[in-house]
């Protein structure tokens, strides 16, 4: 049986045992991309390279990193498309990043890439904290709609909330070190344990606890910017609601991956992938891009000055502190927590 890219991401794949059927020609990508995304995000590439294949491991943002970090001995990616900053500076840590700076790097906003000269990392777009409110499921329990972070330790919410796990998803964790910074680290986790008991579950994926919130199965659900408001565009009974204290956030990003042999088609791709075709797609997702680009506006239903809303953010304290917060709050929390997908 043929293994299209639609598959390979579909499955989720845990494993490189299809490596067998990888040509010189054929990229293996570690991504946290939503699967909505990428074929659009890909149409561009696979026109101008119809000669290069491209497998994914596609899968929630702490699955990848986990997966990554663990082949720092004998890596099996060659390059990371669409993974959070802060995973890819632990990356870096470990000396699994090969330096490079793509083309047209110049044009990319200097607070959204690496400062170094060849760089280790680039984003490409930033997402942030959101929160989807069930209109009818809350109309119908007389509740008011949420606006706040502090609103949602009100007792009334009890048991109404879902979030993403930090420790599984890129999402739940940007929340929570969005939190610790934006508070301060005491306030942080004291505002933690309030929201805590209001939390019926903790779930492995950063789009679930919108989804869960559409559907009406929970009412409010913490989840990130295009998520909600992709749900809200699609008929979902949702508000879109960025707290007004301000959003966690972090970057999509790419990087090459440092291996015994490169494969030059690794940085065709990476070199793309900053380009102005892709950025105009990235554009009509996020409300923040890394590179200015003509034509690409702030999508509706985000807050009019995106960055306004992003909290101020240390990349560098969120990955050095990564495995101290994510060991505190599973000690916390983590009773309440769906069980762990299987890789």
């Amino acid at each position: 049986m043929k293994l299209t890219n639609k598959f390979l991401v579909a499955a989720g794949i845990s494993s490189l045992a299809f490596t067998s059927l990888v040509s010189a020609a054929d990229l293996t990508i570690y991504t946290a991309l939503e699967d909505d995304q990428i074929a659009a995000y890909t149409a561009s590439f696979t026109a101008q390279h119809p000669d290069i294949k491209l497998n994914y491991f596609r899968n929630s943002t702490g699955i990848v990193t986990a997966k990554l970090l663990a082949e720092a001995g004998n890596p099996q990616a060659d390059l990371v498309w669409g993974l959070a900053a802060t995973s890819l500076l632990q990356a870096d840590q470990k000396g699994i990043l090969e330096p490079y700076s793509p083309k047209g790097i110049e044009k990319v906003d200097s607070h959204y890439k690496d400062s170094r000269k060849p760089a280790r990392w680039v984003g490409i777009d930033a997402w942030m904290t959101a929160i989807a409110v069930n209109t009818k499921e809350m109309e119908g329990r007389k509740l008011a709609i949420p606006h706040s972070l502090a609103d949602l330790t009100k007792p009334e919410y009890k048991g109404l909330i879902v979030m993403p796990n930090p420790a599984s998803s890129g999402t739940g964790f940007l929340f929570v070190a969005g939190v610790l910074q934006s508070m301060g680290e005491k306030k942080g986790w004291e505002f933690l344990d309030k929201l805590h008991e209001n939390i019926a579950r903790y779930l492995h994926s950063g789009s679930q606890p919108a989804k869960l919130a559409a559907s009406g199965e929970f009412p409010i659900g913490i989840s990130f910017d295009y998520r909600c408001l992709n749900l809200k565009a699609g008929g979902a009974p949702i508000d879109v609601v960025f707290p007004k204290e301000g959003s966690g956030w972090d970057l999509e990003a790419n990087a090459l991956v440092k291996k015994s042999t490169m494969k030059p088609e690794a940085k065709v791709f990476l070199d793309w992938a900053i380009s102005q075709d892709v950025m105009k797609e990235y554009g009509k997702n996020f409300g923040v891009i890394s590179v200015p680009t003509a034509g690409v506006t702030v999508p509706a239903g985000f807050p009019a000055e995106p960055t306004k809303q992003m909290i101020k953010n240390d990349f560098g304290w969120a990955a050095k502190n990564r495995d101290q917060i994510l060991a505190e709050w599973t000690k916390r929390y983590d009773a309440k927590s769906d069980p762990k997908p299987k890789e």
